[in-house]
Formats: C-alpha cells, structure tokens, sequence
C-alpha cells in the first residue's frame, strides 16, 4: 500500500507551486538514508528548497523524495526517505503540514550515545514552531 505520507507531501507541493509559493522541506538529516550536504544541516535538521525551478529530476518516489539541487557550485544527488520529511510548507506564508517525529532510535543513524541496555530513552511530548 503507498503510504499517505507521499499523497499529503505531493498536495502541498503543487498547492504551493499551482499558487506561485516556494514549497519548502525540513528534513531530519540524522534519519537513516538521508542524502543531503551535511555541512548546510543545522541542529540535525535542514530546509530544502523543492520548487522545479531550484531542483531537476524531482521525483516523488514511493519510498523517497529525490532530486539534484546546486549547493553553491556543486551539483548534488538529494534524496531523503518519506520517513526523514517532517514538514513540507510554502515559505512565503508558512502554510502546509507537518508530520510527527520518529519514535527516539527509530529510522536514526547510530550515534554511539544510546544507553547500554540498547534502550532509546524515553522523551516526553513537545511542540515547535515550524516557520
């Protein structure tokens, strides 16, 4: 079954591109099979602008959202799995969706500070702003 996640993430881009919007994403870097330029990720997170005009061959793919993009004078390979998306919204007016976290060690790369017993620690709810 495709997930709905893809559907949603489909709407607003072309909501916002149909509306003369920028459609932006904000990735979670530290998520497993995340291909961005790491040195543009700030607090493990990056934005990435996804309009045609910004991107080439941008693919909503069943498992990820991938394109090409410039960063600086690099052309780069993106690709970011649905899991790794936790908003995508028109920058203009911050309209679009937001999407829940990954459960702590859930989709995450390794980072060696998990506790001993192999347990993620428990984290409690939170709400942030997305602009």
């Amino acid at each position: 079954m495709t997930p709905i996640k893809l559907y949603l993430m489909r709407a607003v881009h072309d909501w916002a591109v149909d509306n003369h919007f920028t459609p932006q994403v904000l990735v979670d870097a530290t998520a497993a099979g995340v291909k961005v330029p790491m040195n543009y990720v700030q607090d493990g997170r990056i934005v990435l602008n996804v309009h045609p005009r910004s991107v080439q061959q941008l693919e909503f793919g069943d498992d990820a959202l991938r394109f090409s993009a410039r960063f600086g004078v690099q052309s780069l390979r993106v690709e970011i799995p649905h899991a790794a998306v936790l908003a995508i919204y028109a920058r203009e007016n911050s309209q679009g969706i937001t999407f829940p976290e990954l459960p702590a060690g859930e989709g995450k790369e390794p980072d060696g500070d998990s506790p001993p017993d192999g347990k993620p620690p428990v984290k409690g709810p939170s709400l942030r702003v997305v602009k």
